[in-house]
């Protein structure tokens, strides 16, 4: 009987450090990034759609969010200033990233890829608004890292923290507002001043 590996090979991503560029006080691995960016994007979603009448799917988003970087277990992390640093190497990161989701369906029964397909290539297969969400629910979970190594005392992440900011307010996105206005202050906070009762 044929063995599947899709799964085992994504628990890998906990082994794909991110920032590699980058000196870090905490060191920040795939599957946590990715957890972070699949709440963030069912949140903006569901703010998408209680405060602008929107119809967004949190759970498409968030399963879209867990996957976007599974790619990165065989092409590993190419920092992002590198990465879009020309067209010719965004053309040619795409082109990889591209081979390397084909290699990842590979991974699985025949009766499973054409979902995974979906969710590994969703460009193909979902509205462009969900995808913008998740692109900027990326962004923002890049920004509260950025955060979180300056309320270190880590100022490598000072410029960092500002690109994406920039990014962030460039998107025009009312969500992204609203979650940077009432969420985004608490990463600043200690666990004292969030005032959680454990």
């Amino acid at each position: 009987m044929k063995k599947f590996h899709f799964y085992a090979v994504m628990s890998r991503m906990k082994y794909i450090d991110r920032w590699s560029l980058m000196k870090n006080t905490r060191t920040e691995n795939l599957s946590e990034h990715t957890l972070d960016v699949a709440m963030i994007a069912h949140a903006l979603c569901i703010i998408n759609n209680k405060c602008f009448g929107g119809n967004a799917d949190p759970e498409r988003a968030a399963v879209i969010a867990l996957f976007h970087d599974c790619t990165e277990i065989i092409t590993g992390d190419l920092p992002t200033p590198i990465k879009y640093s020309s067209k010719t190497l965004r053309r040619a990161y795409a082109d990889i990233e591209s081979e390397a989701a084909d290699q990842l369906l590979s991974t699985l029964p025949d009766y499973m890829q054409e979902d995974m397909e979906e969710i590994l290539s969703p460009a193909d297969y979902t509205d462009e608004y969900t995808l913008r969400l998740v692109k900027a629910a990326d962004k923002l979970s890049a920004l509260i890292k950025c955060i979180e190594e300056m309320q270190m005392g880590n100022n490598e992440f000072r410029k960092a923290k500002e690109e994406s900011e920039k990014y962030l307010l460039r998107l025009d996105l009312p969500e992204v507002t609203v979650f940077m206005r009432d969420f985004l202050p608490s990463y600043s906070l200690s666990l004292d001043e969030q005032n959680i009762a454990l």
